[in-house]
């Protein structure tokens, strides 16, 4: 038997830390799902920039976190030990290129940017993995989890801009309904691996928000995508539909993995004092 108190809430990382994996992932997403449709993209330096000031708005939204803002560049003095400086370095080299292609104006710069993003986004799952002390975060799939849920959030905003665009893709059509099926697979085998890990609170918060990720976030936009190829007069507005409900389930789990299912594993005390006894 083990005593201690129950696990609390850890307060560290807030919404500004939520919004980094929020931005970083749907940027990320984004560039990714650009390339895989950019032979076909006109005006395919918006889609770099966009996914590049989304990025640069998620890592911004850290900054605002730390108390002496000169100090952040002391985040790439531990390539060794931390995926934060990892992110950071990443992250560079992900801006490098992209600012590259958009100066030049060569298309495989950006792809480039775009193979880099998924680094990026690997690192922001490796940066929650890496947070011991929160079992609903420590857990190993967690990683693939963030990965699929910022490929699925870029490619629902991938695929709403184009249909505002008026343009129609069936790659990035295609690449948007592997991303949200792989998305509820990787969210399906992560929640079964914490029913034995997170304390209960977490789950009880991470239930409904997974329920919505699945609904709203999955079968809602599958369904819109298919209507849009049925009824080609609704087509635009169906895939605006679908890509946003993907972008905004994808959002909301996110922000309640990271501000309300944070709690950390409390302490036991398997062997307590008694008195009179040695």
């Amino acid at each position: 038997m083990s005593f201690g108190p129950k696990p609390w809430q850890q307060l560290h990382w807030d919404e500004r830390a939520a919004a980094n994996f929020m931005l970083g992932g749907t940027g990320a997403g984004l560039l990714v799902a650009w390339a895989v449709s950019s032979t076909v993209t006109p005006l395919w330096q918006a889609y770099v920039l966009a996914g590049m000031a989304s990025i640069g708005l998620g890592l911004g939204a850290v900054w605002l976190e730390i108390g002496r803002k000169l100090r952040a560049i002391h985040v790439f003095f531990h390539p060794q030990t931390s995926w934060m400086t990892r992110e950071a370095m990443v992250a560079v080299l992900l801006f490098g290129f992209g600012l590259a292609a958009l100066a030049s104006g060569v298309r495989v710069l950006g792809i480039a940017a775009a193979l880099v993003a998924l680094g990026f986004v690997f690192c922001q799952g490796r940066i929650l993995h890496a947070s011991k002390g929160i079992p609903a975060w420590r857990e190993p799939t967690v990683t693939a989890f963030i990965v699929t849920t910022g490929l699925a959030e870029g490619a629902g905003a991938f695929l709403a801009a184009t249909a505002l665009a008026g343009g129609a893709h069936w790659a990035g059509l295609a690449f948007f309904a592997l991303a949200v099926i792989a998305r509820v697979l990787a969210w399906s085998r992560y929640r079964a691996r914490l029913e034995h890990g997170a304390s209960r609170r977490a789950l009880d918060v991470l239930s409904p928000a997974g329920r919505m990720l699945v609904q709203l976030g999955t079968i809602v936009p599958l369904v819109f995508a298919l209507a849009g190829l049925a009824l080609p007069e609704f087509s635009s507005t169906a895939r605006v539909f679908a890509g946003l409900a993907a972008l905004g389930a994808g959002w909301y789990f996110k922000f309640v993995l990271v501000t309300r299912a944070a709690f950390n594993q409390g302490f036991a005390l398997p062997k307590l004092p008694v008195r009179g006894s040695r």
